[in-house]
């Protein structure tokens, strides 16, 4: 089983470019497609599951292929077993129970007299064992959808497989359900995913650049550090050309300044001797010819030099992490944060929590993971305690003014402003020149200050979202962080990672991601379980 990619050319209809003349093959077993945020790596998988056309070139896939995209194409009046692809089949075979012996019953039926079986192991296999056929999509959490999505494709046992982000919006049981599969997987599997824990379950690792496809073998972990050892020899490259140019330039300009030396010493030494001027000005003109040849030589040997150093600085990876010092933000031990008792809320009449509601202090500098199956309730216990939803019941004391909310959306700021000028909004004191010095260690440096909001990929919104966050005025003491990885590519994510080991205050964080927690330093775990909370050891 195989994908192989020969020459392929794609852009968008508005000749936006993605791909020209790529070429690359997967063969059997686990690999994993990683990229910045906007490289294509969606874009990729569409055009070898057949969504899309390339506009040159060839696609060849050995083996039938399965593909579970990102954003699932489903409705919400739709049922389990239509998305199994087998509503069809049940159907026909209650028609028949029921006297209808006709042959378009039959042949509806076909051979496939085992669906509902063959459909109930599969949601089995992947932990929703509880979830009837006749479901719509509309009472499933997002998570469930997902999981749904991929027995879909299962059923169709697929010798090729294709995955677009497959961990995202799933809980941990959920996740480690999938790890198994991986784990189990027999062909070739290609996955598009920012999820560390599953990256380190692949054979091999390809990383997608404009135009090319750089493979690694191994997981994560072997991937990392080989990106590691390319970056320090990169930095190395790239000082060692700076030096050689700066050293260039200066031998160039020394040798102009010599030679402007002896052209006005052989001056005064032809008019000393009273020569001829046909003489005279023989010499002049050799003196020239020789200096402006010696120029040529040393402006040759400057742009040989800016070139290697160009080269150097191509061949560094844009992933630089933010460095930053937030003394604001700090919130002294002890105080109280936010403080929550017996908060409830009720969405047609049927509340979230268990009775009595929800109980939560959270002081500085605590640092709290939110965790629970995918529709328990954390977002919206997040909310609450922002005040961006009213409780029903219960109620909540905050640091007014000093907490802030970063939504999975991340919809925080004007998307019609820049990022210099969201910044502005956000700390109106702050002087001009700091507050592009700030923005330079978020990574917005020179013309990216003054790009629109709504520009922004996915990874450069969260940077600018975290400039004006943790500058704000005042300081936030108190944040609250829903699925922050969700939608990140790698660099991104250690980039939130470096933000948020500067920041002092308190913080709430909802998240699946293990490592990403392991990162923070987390120093208590709650559990949202049955509508309550459940306090857990830190790991």
């Amino acid at each position: 089983m195989a994908i192989v990619l020969s020459a392929v050319t794609f852009a968008w209809p508005d000749d936006t470019p993605v791909f020209r003349d790529l070429t690359w093959a997967v063969g059997d077993g686990r690999t994993a497609l990683v990229g910045p945020n906007g490289a294509g790596k969606s874009t990729l998988l569409r055009l070898v599951a057949g969504e899309i056309a390339p506009r040159a070139g060839s696609i060849v896939v050995d083996g039938h292929l399965g593909y579970l995209p990102q954003d699932l194409p489903f409705t919400a009046d739709r049922t389990v077993a239509d998305v199994l692809g087998v509503a069809r089949v049940l159907a026909a075979i209650t028609a028949l129970e029921r006297g209808d012996a006709s042959d378009e019953v039959f042949t509806a039926i076909g051979d496939a007299w085992d669906a509902e079986e063959r459909g109930r192991l599969q949601l089995d296999r992947l932990g929703m064992a509880d979830v009837a056929l006749d479901r719509t999509l509309g009472t499933l959490s997002g998570g469930e959808v997902v999981t749904l999505g991929l027995a879909a494709q299962l059923l169709r046992n697929p010798d090729v497989l294709l995955l677009d982000e497959p961990t995202n919006n799933l809980d941990a049981r959920a996740r480690h359900r999938l790890y198994d599969l991986v784990d189990e997987w027999r062909g070739a599997l290609l996955v598009v995913s920012h999820d560390r824990a599953l990256l380190d379950r692949m054979d091999r690792i390809a990383e997608l650049h404009p135009g090319d496809v750089r493979t690694y073998g191994g997981g994560f972990t072997a991937y990392d550090e080989a990106v590691r050892a390319e970056r320090e020899v990169a930095e190395r490259t790239a000082r060692s050309a700076e030096l050689d140019l700066r050293r260039e330039r200066l031998q160039r300009q020394e040798a102009r300044e010599r030679a402007a030396r002896r052209a006005s010493t052989a001056a005064r030494t032809v008019a000393d001797a009273g020569l001829p001027k046909i003489v005279a000005g023989a010499l002049q003109r050799k003196a020239q010819v020789s200096a402006a040849r010696s120029d040529d030589t040393h402006a040759a040997r400057v742009g040989a030099a800016r070139a290697r150093l160009d080269a150097a600085n191509d061949a560094l990876r844009d992933d630089d992490l933010l460095v930053l010092d937030l003394p604001d933000t700090a919130i002294p031990a002890g105080r109280t944060a936010v403080e929550a008792h017996g908060l409830q809320l009720r969405f047609g009449g049927t509340p979230v929590f268990a009775e009595g509601g929800v109980d939560l202090v959270v002081r500085g500098p605590e640092r709290v993971a939110l965790t629970g199956a995918n529709g328990s309730g954390k977002s919206t216990l997040l909310r609450l305690l922002t005040g961006d939803l009213a409780p029903d019941a219960g109620a909540v004391r905050r640091l007014d003014g000093r907490i802030a909310y970063l939504s999975q959306r991340l919809d925080l700021l004007d998307p019609d402003l820049s990022v210099a000028q969201s910044l502005a909004a956000a700390a109106p004191s702050l002087p001009d020149a700091e507050r592009m010095n700030l923005l330079a260690r978020f990574l917005f440096r020179g013309p990216g200050a003054h790009r629109p909001v709504g520009t922004l990929s996915g990874g450069e919104r969260l940077r600018a979202t975290l400039a004006c966050v943790l500058r704000a005025e005042p300081a936030p003491q108190l944040l609250l962080l829903d699925e922050p990885t969700n939608n990140l590519d790698l660099a991104s994510q250690r980039q939130l990672e470096s933000a948020l080991a500067a920041y002092r205050g308190a913080l709430v964080v909802v998240s699946h991601d293990e490592r990403f927690l392991d990162a923070l330093g987390i120093t208590r775990r709650l559990r949202l379980q049955g509508g309550r909370l459940h306090d857990e050891a830190a790991a």
